[in-house]
């Protein structure tokens, strides 16, 4: 038996054919494995569970499908969709876990987060992350009508594009390092945690790099995005491989 670890799908209707690649995935491997791990940013864009959304009733009511067959469905809340809430979990038929969690993999402790906890050097990102985990922030932000949620993400959508494109445009190199996991604060999770087992997304870089955290080896296993082709991380009690699946 095997375990799924996804993250990063970024669904939206702007790309129907990934939806359709995820929802056949949940029809198909997702009914016979042990466990499906969500590590957040399932969706692009999440202003709350009154949203209407067709597409997210059908991941919704797939994924409740998997559950229903016995399949344990976890998720983790991403950057963009840290506000689904319970309402959505009960329709989807899945767990949310805290960011980060430690789980039991196969007798084997495994430390599970989004990944932009670990992305330390971007300072601007982690004090607006601070400031819309703040549940004082959330329910204030939720009591806004649809209307004003949706204007309110779309200006915050359209100053994280400009500024990705500005740093871009000043210096790529400091932009590839300031959008990545900062090495001392993956070690440092490391040491917190007592793991030696890391699993998460959200940088878009799929990879599992191999480290060394004092004298400990260490394993930090990077999912890969949704937005060309799938990708999947599939973990039985012997062995795991991180790969694509084509559309």
């Amino acid at each position: 038996m095997t375990t799924l670890f996804i993250s990063d799908l970024h669904l939206d209707p702007s790309r129907p054919a990934i939806t359709e690649l995820f929802l056949a995935f949940l029809r198909d491997e997702a009914m016979q494995a042990d466990a499906l791990y969500i590590l957040g940013d399932l969706f692009e864009a999440w202003i709350g569970d009154d949203t209407p959304s067709a597409a997210a009733d059908a991941v919704a009511d797939a994924l409740h499908a998997v559950a229903e067959a016995g399949v344990p469905v976890y998720f983790i809340r991403g950057n963009r969709d840290f506000l689904v809430g319970n309402d959505y979990a009960r329709r989807a038929g899945f767990r949310i876990l805290p960011d980060p969690s430690v789980i039991d993999l196969y007798g084997r402790p495994v430390l599970l987060q989004h990944g932009d906890l670990l992305c330390t050097d971007d300072v601007a990102y982690q004090q607006f992350r601070a400031q819309t985990r703040d549940p004082v922030f959330q329910a204030q932000f939720l009591s806004q009508p649809l209307a004003a949620r949706i204007a309110f993400a779309q200006k915050a959508r359209d100053a994280s594009q400009a500024r990705q494109s500005e740093m871009k445009q000043d210096d790529r190199a400091s932009f590839e390092t300031v959008t990545d996991v900062a090495p001392a604060e993956v070690e440092a999770t490391f040491a917190r945690h007592g793991v030696d087992t890391m699993i998460h997304g959200h940088t878009h870089r799929p990879a599992i790099h191999a480290l060394q955290v004092g004298d400990r080896p260490c394993t930090r296993i990077v999912l890969g995005d949704w937005y060309e082709q799938g990708s999947v991380l599939r973990v039985t009690a012997q062995d795991w491989s991180l790969d694509t699946l084509a559309r």
